[in-house]
């Protein structure tokens, strides 16, 4: 395969921006299937969109991966999913891609989701084409679109095509690089005609294309020469420029149209070929195994050792299937390769290139692909490689549940099964966590939102054939340190023989907000004061005891311990000597630190008619929250951000429906832990203390 003409690429977007219908058409453009489905109606749903889950609520789950030739350039595609729940689906993708599509609403722009998309690309320095959606729809802008983009994402946008017409006017595009107007005719949109600019556009498309060639001038030295004296700039050299700017990520080049009209999708794919990078022109770095702070690049070449990244995983009724990105040299099928993590081997007997649901049997595939393993058994985010203890990449970002429930299987014969579905989940999913309540024995589970545990407590009933009893949910709360204490413990304990002693010095603060850390560990002893082999066995001591905080055992967090002294006895110390003295200098110190409660606080996206706005707003104050931003479109829908803690949001959707008659919609997602005020501390604690009491009972 010749990585020049290989694109690893990913869709996503905000929820409802028409990702799923946009991966539609390329499938359809390219010859992959042979017939549009729509992602709502009575058809059998979009191709990518391959659950019985998905196609019933015409929303997407998990992301599917497919590969397509678009005038012989292989691309790997995968279609991520919109809604906040299923984020580390467009984590885990974004961690392995090249490059990607961000999707926008023509009428709504840049959206609670298209943020966190954008965070999450930045992350992983993924470099990314907009494409402007949805214009054929009433209220659509793609100048305020635009506007969004530079000032929500501060995105330097470089605008390649404006419309012609919008809303029901809504025609074709105008490419700028060669001031060429085309349209979509046929009934899928597949014959393109290519004209002149219409007269009446003649003028804004001149404008637009000299402030696009003034947006290219910032990165070519060369095109800023042509422009200030004014002579003519070749296209070549705009496409040069463009793909260079785009790569290193700072620019963000725009498109136009409408996936559900069939118009512009053939051009956004051309702009794909050429300004997203391949394999070839994206740096990868390995940590050395006997040094991680020591990394090397990985090159995309095959007579290298084999390194990749088994990066999603998920069960199916043949085995594990272990969706991984090869990053240097090539794998071959019946061959044994390293888990980087466990040491251990592992034969990859089977190969599959996959097509949404269906797959494809391979004998090899080479760096820069993208391709399945059948029944290797191995963990989200595992490394794999041809030598043992070569290399480690670094794993993905996963976020902390803020939500949980209890799930009791309603026929006890049933437990095993649950038990084997629950199992299973967990390994597909990192953020999706289970584990089982000490004091009232139940199974809890846990995850980023009400429509990610409704989704798999569906999928147990229906896969599993397990009826499922469900708990009102409950919020994950966290214990915190509102000052800095200065600490000074001992343990000396003698027993007849060996005894224990410990002793430490220093601070426990909280860390500063911005740090992502929740819990950070420093050594500041020295002279050997305390041996160095006993420092781990301290920080392991604090790390063990602080998953229980001392005001209503919820998991401390946001916690900086620093040891800047201590002592040790020859024959009494010892690792567990030293731990347990970390433990008893946590119960009597953290308490000092006037600790409070830490809630989960929602970043609420509230989209409704205008003259429901003052209603639905009061009703969010009164579930103590605030107004974030509020603005009325055109269209007279307002759409206001709130950021509400998550205990008051259990019934929100009931509550919103019967205020706005039934036209607001909303969607959530985690935004940050945040004190609790002291009257609803005391009825948390006391909470606690009575379901410990019925727990005992």
């Amino acid at each position: 395969m010749n990585l020049e003409q290989v694109r690893n690429i990913g869709i996503s977007a905000h929820i409802d921006s028409g990702k799923t219908t946009l991966s539609e058409r390329i499938l359809y453009y390219a010859g992959r299937i042979h017939r549009i489905n729509e992602v709502k109606g009575d058809g059998d749903g979009a191709f990518m969109d391959n659950m019985d889950l998905e196609r019933e609520r015409g929303i997407t789950i998990a992301s599917a991966a497919t590969s397509l030739q678009w005038k012989g350039t292989h691309i790997n595609l995968i279609d991520t999913p919109g809604h906040v729940d299923f984020t580390i689906e467009v984590e885990r993708s974004l961690r392995v891609l090249d490059g990607a599509i961000l999707v926008l609403c023509g009428v709504g722009g840049v959206q609670s989701q298209s943020l966190t998309v954008d965070r999450q690309m930045k992350r992983y320095h993924v470099p990314r084409l907009a494409f402007i959606n949805k214009l054929d729809r009433t209220g659509a802008n793609y100048k305020k679109v635009c506007n969004d983009l530079k000032v929500k994402l501060k995105a330097d946008v470089v605008v390649m095509q404006i419309p012609i017409g919008q809303e029901t006017n809504h025609q074709g595009v105008i490419d700028l690089v060669q001031m060429k107007a085309y349209y979509f005719e046929g009934k899928e949109g597949d014959e393109i005609r290519e004209a002149e600019v219409p007269a009446e556009l003649l003028d804004a498309a001149k404008t637009a294309r000299q402030e696009m060639l003034e947006a290219l001038a910032m990165y070519s030295d060369e095109l800023m020469e042509l422009l200030l004296a004014e002579e003519p700039i070749s296209e070549e050299l705009i496409h040069k420029v463009t793909r260079s700017a785009c790569i290193e990520s700072n620019a963000t080049p725009v498109f136009m149209g409408s996936a559900f009209k069939n118009k512009g999708v053939q051009l956004l794919l051309d702009a794909v070929v050429k300004y997203l990078p391949t394999p070839l022109d994206r740096a990868i770095k390995a940590k050395k195994y006997d040094n991680p702070e020591e990394t090397f690049p990985l090159v995309p070449e095959t007579d290298k050792p084999f390194v990749g990244m088994a990066f999603k995983i998920v069960d199916d009724p043949f085995g594990q299937l272990t969706y991984t990105r090869v990053y240097q040299g090539r794998i071959k099928k019946g061959e044994l390769y390293f888990n980087q993590r466990t040491g251990k081997k592992e034969r990859f007997s089977r190969l599959v290139r996959m097509h949404s649901d269906k797959r494809e049997e391979i004998d090899a595939a080479d760096a820069g692909d993208i391709i399945a393993v059948m029944g290797i058994d191995c963990a989200s985010g595992d490394t794999f490689s041809s030598e043992q203890n070569y290399c480690s990449l670094e794993s993905m970002y996963v976020p902390d549940p803020v939500i949980k429930q209890a799930v009791i299987p309603a026929d006890r014969a049933n437990a095993d099964k649950l038990a084997k579905a629950l199992q299973r989940f967990r390994k597909e999913d990192p953020t999706f966590q289970v584990f089982t309540d000490s004091e009232t024995n139940e199974v809890i589970i846990a995850g980023m939102g009400q429509l990610h545990l409704e989704i798999y407590v569906e999928r147990i009933r229906r896969e599993y054939k397990v009826d499922l009893e469900v708990g009102d949910p409950k919020v994950s709360y966290r214990e915190s340190a509102g000052k800095r204490v200065n600490f000074d413990h001992k343990r000396k304990k003698q027993t007849g023989g060996s005894g224990q002693y410990g002793h430490i010095k220093g601070y426990m603060e909280p860390i500063e907000d911005g740090v992502e850390e929740n819990f950070i560990f420093e050594s500041k002893v020295v002279q050997g004061r305390i041996p160095k082999e006993y420092i781990p066995s301290i920080e392991k001591g604090f790390r063990a005891i602080i998953d229980k905080g001392p005001l209503a055992e919820f998991p401390v967090v946001k916690l900086r311990v620093v040891i800047e002294d201590g002592s040790y006895h020859d024959v009494d110390s010892s690792d567990m000597a030293f731990q347990l003295t970390s433990q008893e200098c946590f119960r009597e110190y953290f308490p000092q630190t006037s600790p409070s409660i830490l809630e989960p606080i929602m970043k609420v996206t509230v989209e409704c008619p205008e003259h429901f706005q003052g209603a639905v707003t009061g009703h969010i104050i009164s579930k103590r929250g605030l107004v974030v931003s509020s603005e009325t479109g055109s269209d007279g829908i307002a759409r206001m951000t709130f950021e509400v803690p998550l205990a008051e949001l259990f019934s929100y959707s009931g509550e919103l429906r019967n205020m706005t008659q039934g036209q607001g919609s909303f969607e959530m997602e985690f935004a940050h832990y945040g004190k609790t005020p002291s009257n609803i501390q005391k009825d948390i604690i006391e909470a606690k203390k009575a379901s410990q009491l019925v727990g005992a009972h």
